[in-house]
C-alpha cells in the first residue's frame, strides 16, 4: 500500500548540471551505469496526460549484476512530479514481466517520490539479479494530475506501455497502449565488480539508431555492447547511449546541443571511462536550406572548436575519448555541395588533429566504395543518412576493442 503523500521524500533541483541527489541511507557501493537515455523536452502530443496511470518501460541493459538501482529524471519539468509504486522486474516480452521477478523500489525507505522541476533521483539499491544483455520492465505510477509529461527521450525504439490505473506490479498489463519513447527515465545503475567501466557514446539519430529494427536493439552501442560482452577482460564494460535524434554539436535541435550535455549526459554516468563522439550532421544539415539563425551559418572550424570542448571536458575528469567520423550523407534531403565539404574537413581533423585519444572511423566503415560521398548501399537504410541494421552492425564491428583496454 501507498504511504501517505506526507511521508514522500522531496527532492529538489540540483544546483549545477550533472548533480544527482542519491537515495538516503544507501549503502556505499560502487556502481556503474548499464542503461541510459538523453532527456529531452517533449513538445505536441508528446506532452500526454498521464494522470492516475502506470507506464511500464522496457530497458535492455548492457552489463549484469546482483543489484540495479534506477534514475528518475524531472529534468525539463515546469512542475513537481509525484511518481509512486517503482517496480523493477525481468521483462518476459510485451507488457509482461518475468515471474519471480518483481521488486518493489524505495526511495530512502519510502514507496514514492516527488521530484521538484529540474530533479533527478537514484532509488535505493533493488536486490535483482539481472543477466548482461537482458531487457528489464521499469513500472510507475502517476497518482496525481500530469498534464505534461515534459520530460522523456523521444527516440526509443521500443515498446513501452500506458494503461489506466495502479498496474505496476501486475504480471502483464490490462488494456496497455503502445508507446515507443522513455518518460522520466534515464538511467539504471548495477554494482561495479573488477573491471567494471563504462563507454558513454554521445550524438545524434545514428546513435540513437533511427531507422534500426525497433525491439531488436540493432543501435550500434548495443551491438558494441554485445561485442564487448565475448572478448575476455572487456565483459565488465558497458555502453551508456547518450544519442539525441536531431542533436546538433554547437546549437539545439532536438534537445540540448551536445556542447550542454557534457555534464550532465558525460561526465555525471557512473563507472564512465571512456567516450565515443559521433556528432554535426545536422548542424552541417542546416546549410542546405535550414538556416535560421545567424548561429545555423556553421563553418568547420565552429564544429571543431565544438568537438574539442568535449574532449577538453572529458581529459580533465580522466575520460578518454574517442573521435568518430561522420558518415556520408549524399543524397540525404539536407545535403549539399558546401555540407559535404565541412563534412569532409571536419573528418580529416577528428583523424589528425591528436584532440582525440582514438578515432572511430566510421565514414571509412560505411562509405560506397565507389562513391565514397554516399553510404555502401548495403548499409543505407534508404533515407541516405541512416544506416539500416546491417549498417549500424558494420559500424559496431569496426570498432577497434582495444580502446577500451585499461
Amino acid at each position: 500500500m501507498l504511504k501517505p503523500w506526507s511521508s514522500a521524500i522531496v527532492v529538489f533541483a540540483a544546483a549545477a548540471a550533472g548533480t544527482l541527489c542519491a537515495a538516503q541511507g544507501a549503502p556505499k557501493t560502487a556502481w556503474v551505469g548499464t542503461w541510459a537515455a538523453s532527456p529531452m523536452v517533449a513538445q505536441g502530443f508528446a506532452m500526454r496526460p498521464l494522470t492516475l496511470t502506470t507506464l511500464r518501460q522496457i530497458v535492455h541493459i548492457s552489463n549484469g549484476g546482483d543489484q540495479v538501482r534506477v534514475r528518475l529524471t524531472n529534468a525539463y519539468g515546469t512542475d513537481s512530479l509525484a511518481i509512486a509504486d517503482v517496480h523493477v522486474a525481468v521483462s518476459a516480452g510485451g507488457s509482461s514481466i518475468k515471474e519471480g521477478t518483481d521488486h518493489a523500489v524505495t526511495f530512502g525507505g519510502a514507496d514514492s517520490i516527488r521530484l521538484a522541476p529540474g530533479a533527478e533521483v537514484y532509488s535505493d539499491p533493488v536486490p535483482l539479479a539481472v543477466a548482461p544483455l537482458s531487457d528489464l520492465a521499469i513500472s510507475f505510477f502517476f497518482p496525481n494530475q500530469v498534464m505534461r509529461a515534459e520530460t522523456y527521450h523521444q527516440l526509443g525504439l521500443q515498446t513501452n506501455y500506458q494503461t489506466n490505473g495502479d498496474q505496476a506490479s501486475a504480471a502483464t498489463l490490462s488494456d496497455a497502449v503502445k508507446i515507443n519513447s522513455w518518460y522520466f527515465l534515464d538511467g539504471v545503475d548495477v554494482p561495479a565488480v573488477e573491471g567494471s567501466r563504462a563507454i558513454v557514446t554521445l550524438g545524434d539519430s545514428i546513435t540513437d539508431g533511427a531507422l534500426s529494427t525497433p525491439d531488436t536493439n540493432q543501435r550500434w552501442p548495443d551491438l558494441l555492447a554485445a561485442r564487448l560482452k565475448q572478448e575476455h577482460s572487456l565483459e565488465n564494460v558497458s555502453v551508456l547511449n547518450q544519442g539525441i535524434s536531431g542533436n546538433r554539436v554547437l546549437n539545439e535541435g532536438a534537445g540540448p546541443s551536445a556542447v550542454a550535455r557534457i555534464d550532465r549526459d558525460i561526465l555525471a554516468q557512473d563507472g564512465v571511462k571512456y567516450v565515443i563522439v559521433l556528432d554535426s550532421i545536422n548542424d552541417i544539415g542546416r546549410l542546405a536550406s535550414r538556416v535560421i539563425t545567424p548561429e545555423d551559418e556553421i563553418t568547420a572550424a565552429d564544429l571543431e572548436y565544438g568537438l574539442s570542448q568535449l574532449a577538453e571536458a572529458a581529459h580533465e575528469h580522466g575520460i578518454k575519448i574517442y573521435g568518430a567520423t561522420l558518415t556520408p550523407y549524399g543524397g540525404a534531403g539536407y545535403s549539399s555541395e558546401k555540407g559535404e565539404q565541412i563534412r569532409e574537413a571536419v573528418n580529416q581533423w577528428i583523424r589528425s588533429s591528436g584532440v582525440f585519444d582514438g578515432v572511430v572511423d566510421f565514414d571509412k566503415i560505411t562509405q560506397d566504395p565507389a562513391n565514397p560521398t554516399k553510404f555502401n548501399p548495403d548499409y543505407d537504410s534508404g533515407d541516405h543518412l541512416h544506416p539500416n541494421d546491417a549498417g549500424y552492425k558494420a559500424m559496431a564491428d569496426g570498432i577497434d576493442l582495444k580502446l577500451f583496454a585499461k
